[in-house]
């Protein structure tokens, strides 16, 4: 999911929410690794108080999920539009969402009971959360889906985002993908490049992927390829500082193609690499080689 504000200061007050199961324990200990001060669960009439007045020392991550007592959407909205209102110094809602059928998995494999349907199966409690918390999800500043991540890669992600040791205003994560598979979520631009020449019907290419040389060459021979990604650098430097100011953390770009093995691959390393020398913070993901273990 890969749906990611930094400034020169941390934020104030990160809220870490999301479905039970899809990583916020996780997130609230890289939090804690950072400096935060990291509370979970706490009441959500509590958090007023414990923010009111001057803007805190330290920054402070909140898990809030539907166990917090006095759990609801609207008192979460409530919260987020007080801190849109100034009240707090800034309030930044992380969202790590992950599909249904991963969270069963996960609840099959703890063996945990849903906190929305402790009598019931788990699928009756995520599809609850799921109606319960999305209104919250669409005022996400920073999206991530965790279906397809293991807990060290969550921990990678939110490092990249988040860590106080980067002044860097705006960080990317550049992602290949396949659309058998479906685009991920999250994804704020999508570029499909399955228009350009395919390695995959070149035997002597079709077991590499595209970070070997030998494909990335055969791709860059298209006589569309120089054209695209020129264009595609200039509208994502035209874009960058304008998503920068608007205050947004994080923006997750998506390269897709058939298999999501060869030209994507490629065109997210490209990309990346332009991206990152010209001074952005840029991290790379490739999930179909990370689905396959390559």
């Amino acid at each position: 999911m890969s749906e990611t504000t930094q400034t020169e200061t941390p934020p104030s007050v990160v809220l870490v929410t999301g479905p039970s199961g899809a990583g916020r324990t996780t997130a609230i200990r890289v939090f804690e690794d950072l400096g935060y001060e990291s509370i979970d669960n706490l009441p959500i009439s509590m958090i007023p108080r414990l923010l009111h007045g001057s803007p805190p020392d330290h920054p402070i991550a909140l898990g809030i999920d539907v166990r917090n007592r006095d759990f609801s959407t609207a008192a979460v909205l409530d919260l987020i539009d007080a801190g849109e209102a100034g009240w707090s110094d800034r309030i930044q809602v992380l969202f790590l969402d992950c599909r249904p059928d991963v969270l069963v998995n996960r609840y099959s494999e703890t063996r945990r009971r849903h906190p929305l349907a402790p009598e019931e199966t788990p699928e009756a409690g995520i599809a609850r959360e799921t109606d319960l918390l999305q209104p919250i999800r669409v005022r996400a500043d920073v999206l991530i889906d965790t279906s397809e991540m293991s807990p060290h890669e969550l921990k990678a992600e939110l490092l990249a985002i988040f860590d106080p040791e980067d002044d860097t205003k705006l960080s990317l994560s550049v992602q290949s993908f396949s659309y058998k598979r479906g685009v991920p979520r999250g994804l704020d631009l999508v570029f499909d490049v399955r228009f350009l020449n395919n390695p995959h019907w070149e035997p002597a290419l079709r077991k590499l992927t595209g970070r070997a040389q030998e494909v990335a060459d055969y791709v860059a021979r298209d006589p569309r390829y120089a054209a695209f990604t020129e264009k595609t650098l200039d509208l994502l430097e035209f874009l960058l500082p304008a998503y920068a100011e608007e205050g947004k953390a994080h923006l997750a770009v998506g390269f897709g193609c058939t298999g999501g093995r060869h030209r994507s691959v490629t065109l997210a390393e490209s990309m990346a690499k332009a991206l990152a020398d010209k001074g952005w913070q840029v991290s790379i993901r490739h999930r179909e080689l990370e689905r396959h273990g390559i």
